[in-house]
């Protein structure tokens, strides 16, 4: 017999307090009602899972990783899912599908803080599967308002839809049972490092997350997840953790630890997962390489870890080398600068046109400012949804990716599409941290340009000092912690325990 009522809402982004920007609510692109369910491949009419219950959607949105949430914002956006949660009436179960790192101004814990007012709507016994970002970060109250709680076992997230999918059914599978509430065992770990440290294709990680399936598998366990953690953002919640979920309150238990101890030991091994290097150097070493087409991630600036976008740093560098300045030297794209009216200026002129355009640093010019820079108009496109209006201006033989708005460029139709071939340039330098799984194929080498931003990769250099310390690597002789299993409290009962 289908639930009589299952529900999704979430707000999702991870935002960094070293960013000068700021999100507001239309970042988010809300979806509302029924385009909640129906932005989901696995609940399309006829799946298993969407007929395994009555689905109903309050509201989801997912904002483009950036700065600081403002208090108007959330304000907005989480009063509407509320008042959309009441208006729908009682339900059975709610699906909680947020990122986990959003930072809101006045908050330090802002999607326990959300779920918590979600509970005074929809009760303390509902049940609630709440699915994240592995770099997410997890704090007690968090756990205790979720009945069921994951992320994803993989960085880059190839297994995104597969996570989400599995929190759905986990609870649409409880319901059905009327089990218990499970157990959730939470383990903090004093650990925070940036993803680029820890993805899962290489190892430690890839061994220390091989284990979540592990534990996940065994009996008496429902569920495993190890986070990492948003290191990008000055929180006292920031920092790795660990829950598994379950019936059996000694396999949770021993889950949640060995998948800590696993982490925790593993903490000095984490290394980059390219080879890192200053911009100049990654850009000598490219030159010189016989492999093409070379990708240089630009680092400090990346907008899918929270940078603002704008920095010019990187790019007036590039400009200024004397091998790019003739239109034969070496083809090099470079993947984007936000400025508004150099697109303006550009889409103005026309493809062909040469055009004196100034972008960049309007949100972040703490590390260079506005780049006047002359050229070619190469291509223009209309209708993105994260950059409304792209422009590829051609300077020396450097093709420039001017947007109106942020955008990330992480597949290869982001650089066709603007009539430019990623797979016959020299050089292809984008701001990003690891490579997504469509330009990691593409790249015959890559190299990892350690440059200034909001998130700087170097993060001792970027001044933490709210977060709970002692704290790897920003004290490498700390003492080893207690990675012993707390067992939260389920959401029907009081939470005694403070945060740690």
């Amino acid at each position: 017999m289908p639930a009589r009522w299952v529900e999704g809402g979430g707000l999702g982004i991870e935002s960094s307090t070293f960013s000068p920007a700021r999100t507001e609510a239309a970042a988010f692109h809300p979806s509302r009602g029924q385009d909640v369910v129906t932005r989901y491949p696995f609940l399309a009419p006829g799946e298993p899972l969407r007929e395994a219950a009555d689905w109903r959607g309050a509201l989801v949105g997912k904002a483009l990783p950036g700065g600081t949430v403002t208090a108007a914002a959330y304000a907005e956006l989480s009063t509407e899912l509320i008042d959309r949660l009441r208006d729908l009436g009682p339900i059975d179960g709610l699906w909680y599908d947020i990122h986990g790192a959003m930072t809101v101004e006045g908050l330090d814990d802002a999607e326990a803080d959300l779920l918590a007012r979600i509970r005074e709507v929809i009760g303390p016994d509902v049940l609630v599967s709440t699915s994240m970002d592995l770099h997410g970060n997890v704090s007690r109250p968090l756990v205790h308002h979720s009945d069921l709680i994951t992320c994803y076992r993989m960085a880059p997230h190839e297994d995104a839809l597969q996570t989400k999918e599995r929190a759905a059914r986990n609870l649409v599978d409880l319901l059905a049972s009327g089990a218990p509430r499970p157990v959730k065992a939470w383990v903090p770990v004093p650990v925070l490092l940036a993803g680029e440290q820890t993805s899962t294709r290489i190892e430690p990680a890839k061994s220390v997350y091989a284990a979540v399936e592990e534990v996940a598998s065994a009996e008496g366990v429902t569920d495993a997840a190890i986070w990492v953690g948003y290191a990008w953002a000055d929180e006292p919640r920031n920092r790795a953790a660990v829950v598994v979920t379950g019936p059996d309150e000694s396999a949770v238990a021993a889950g949640a630890e060995r998948l800590a101890r696993g982490f925790w030991d593993a903490r000095h091994d984490f290394a980059f997962v390219a080879p890192t290097g200053t911009l100049d150097d990654c850009l000598d070493e490219a030159l010189a390489a016989g492999a093409r087409p070379y990708f240089i991630s630009d680092t400090g600036d990346n907008p899918t870890a929270g940078g603002a976008g704008d920095v010019t740093w990187g790019l007036e560098r590039v400009l200024a080398r004397p091998e790019f300045k003739d239109p034969s030297g070496p083809a090099v794209i470079y993947a984007s600068l936000p400025g508004p009216s150099a697109v303006d200026t550009a889409v103005r002129a026309g493809v062909g046109a040469t055009v004196t355009v100034t972008a960049g640093a309007e949100v972040d010019d703490r590390h260079a400012g506005p780049l006047t820079m002359t050229g070619v108009v190469h291509s223009v496109r209309h209708g993105d949804r994260d950059a409304e209006t792209e422009v590829v201006l051609r300077v020396g033989s450097v093709q420039v990716i001017l947007t109106r708005l942020r955008k990330p460029y992480h597949l290869e139709r982001d650089f066709t599409e603007l009539d430019l071939d990623a797979r016959a340039a020299d050089v292809v330098i984008v701001k990003i941290g690891y490579l997504e799984p469509e330009l990691f194929a593409m790249a015959a080498d890559w190299k990892m340009a350690l440059t200034p931003g909001g998130v700087d990769q170097d993060l001792p250099r970027l001044g933490h000092h709210r977060i709970r310390r002692p704290m790897f690597p920003f004290d490498p002789a700390m003492h080893r912690p207690d990675l012993t299993a707390r067992i939260v409290a389920p959401a029907n009962r009081p939470l005694t325990d403070t945060d740690e």
